[in-house]
């Protein structure tokens, strides 16, 4: 594929190796001439200099064969114009923004820009780290109303199958982590010692779910 990527900053390099790496065609965009030097002496793609949201410099990145574009630049307003501008003049479906001020993301992931909002990602990252197991999810969408946290379970619950642990908490299990591989559960498989629950639910219903799971289970919910 080829990707067009707004802003040559840390992000925006280190995006633009790792696409590369993995056999695709990437443009960096940047304001700065200078910001291209974080780019490797190597990198095959191609630099434009100019604004993110001129229409002559996304045509000169090749927007209109391109199969993404993301807008990482530091300013919020010049990735989500240039958003915009990608996935409506240009027709790009697949765009995504970062944005550092969280109560701009939800708005604009209403609208249809899938973005990610640095702030808000960076803090529960933190969070994850001091504070008890189970407390902070490992991710949430833009409007905060769903996350993907790992759960702690009572050892009773050793032995149930996953589809159990759905019906009872009405969360989904997005994957178990055992001895250090990522496992997605089937109809059988049943939680073992040592294994790390991840668990897909409404951010308003995780006080339950960690209560239901932290008490051993009923007879029937065995």
């Amino acid at each position: 594929m080829h990707i067009v990527i707004m802003g040559c900053g840390r992000v925006g390099s280190t995006l633009a190796h790792i696409l590369e790496d993995n056999g695709h065609s990437v443009a960096v965009i940047d304001r700065d001439p200078q910001a291209f030097r974080r780019l490797r002496a190597g990198f095959r793609g191609r630099r434009v200099t100019g604004i993110g949201f001129d229409r002559d410099v996304l045509e000169e990145a090749g927007i209109a064969s391109a199969a993404a574009f993301v807008a990482v630049s530091s300013g919020d307003n010049s990735n989500i114009i240039s958003a915009r501008v990608a996935r409506e003049m240009f027709g790009v479906d697949n765009v995504v923004a970062r944005i550092y001020d969280p109560r701009r993301a939800e708005v604009y992931q209403r609208l249809g820009i899938p973005t990610v909002a640095t702030v808000r990602w960076t803090a529960d990252q933190i969070l994850r780290r001091v504070l008890p197991e189970g407390a902070e999810p490992f991710w949430r969408d833009p409007t905060g109303t769903v996350v993907l946290a790992e759960v702690a379970f009572h050892q009773g619950w050793i032995g149930t199958r996953a589809r159990v642990i759905e019906d009872v908490t009405g969360a989904r299990v997005a994957f178990v982590n055992r001895m250090g591989e990522a496992l997605v559960p089937k109809d059988a498989t049943v939680l073992q010692e040592g294994d790390l629950l991840h668990l897909v639910a409404a951010e308003n219903d995780m006080d339950r779910i960690n209560k239901v799971l932290s008490a051993p289970p009923s007879d029937e919910e065995h």
